[in-house]
């Protein structure tokens, strides 16, 4: 299969990089770990976990040389995986294995996210595209007290949204919908955290902001996304970003995660289904997270 993304593989690699697992072995100098104990990972590779660039993202690595399992090297779907034990946390008694994969990417970036915006409790937050991992912010968003708006352009991914907690969902084929949006929160939204990973939504999202409202980078685009500098001169919104972060990170995610009770809507498949995910994925029509389950 050839299958096109953002980040470029040099050969052929088993794909998947969110990840859970009972431990089958370990290496002699790990600790903390027992075999059969229910474990979720990370998925960076290569780097020394220790330096000063690891410290804020483990592709600043200015040791080793970083690599991403199931982009650049192989990745979890699959029976087996080898796992660096710096990226590995025990899982939550009240998480379910079959469908907590998607915490290791999907949803402790998405609980990063929206945490960074420091919002209060009672304050309005946009959510634009609203698919799986938009949901979960959705799902964090409530969690913290937040008032929420989903934004998509598919009517179905909206309907989840709803049904994920949002206060209010609007489609962003609306012509009227910046307008819709500051007439329910009084102005402009606190914050707008960007899930999608295209330019119209970044487009989008800033005119949806009250003045000096903080624009939440986490979709990324294949190509660079632009903002007018007047606009940054001016104040008109500040510029965040986050994502899965190093692992040391974990475990105030996962104890959210834990304590909430925030579980993922996951569709579960075989392998030999992995087709049928692909095509639903790049199609734009799947409406949750989807994870391969041996």
């Amino acid at each position: 299969m050839l299958f096109e993304g953002s980040i470029p593989a040099t050969e052929p690699v088993v794909m998947g990089h969110e990840g859970v697992g009972y431990v089958e072995d370990f290496g002699e100098n790990v600790t903390g770990f027992k075999k059969g104990d229910r474990i979720g990972f990370l998925y960076i590779k290569g780097c020394c976990f220790e330096c000063d660039g690891c410290q804020v993202h483990n592709l600043n690595c200015t040791k080793g040389t970083p690599v991403l399992s199931g982009f650049q090297v192989d990745g979890y779907f699959a029976e087996y995986a080898a796992v660096d034990r710096h990226n590995a946390i025990h899982l939550p008694d009240n998480l379910e294995m079959e469908v907590s994969a998607p915490y290791f990417c999907a949803g402790i970036t998405a609980f990063h996210g929206v945490d960074s915006c420091d919002l209060k409790p009672g304050q309005w937050m946009v959510i634009v595209g609203c698919g799986g991992l938009g949901q979960m912010g959705i799902r964090f968003a409530k969690a913290m007290g937040l008032q929420v708006i989903g934004l998509d352009i598919n009517d179905e991914v909206l309907q989840e949204a709803k049904e994920s907690g949002a206060d209010i969902v609007l489609s962003s084929r609306n012509s009227d919908v910046e307008k819709e949006i500051r007439k329910a929160t009084d102005g402009g939204a606190d914050a707008a955290v960007v899930f999608s990973a295209a330019q119209a939504a970044y487009d989008t999202a800033t005119k949806t902001l009250k003045v000096g409202g903080i624009l939440m980078v986490i979709g990324l685009p294949n190509k660079p996304i632009g903002f007018p500098a007047l606009d940054l001169m001016r104040k008109l919104y500040q510029i965040r970003s986050e994502s899965t972060g190093p692992p040391q990170q974990m475990p105030r995610a996962m104890d959210f995660i834990s304590k909430h009770e925030i579980k993922p809507k996951v569709a579960q498949y075989k392998l030999d289904d992995i087709h049928e995910m692909i095509d639903l994925m790049q199609s734009g029509k799947s409406k949750s997270r989807m994870a391969v389950v041996f």
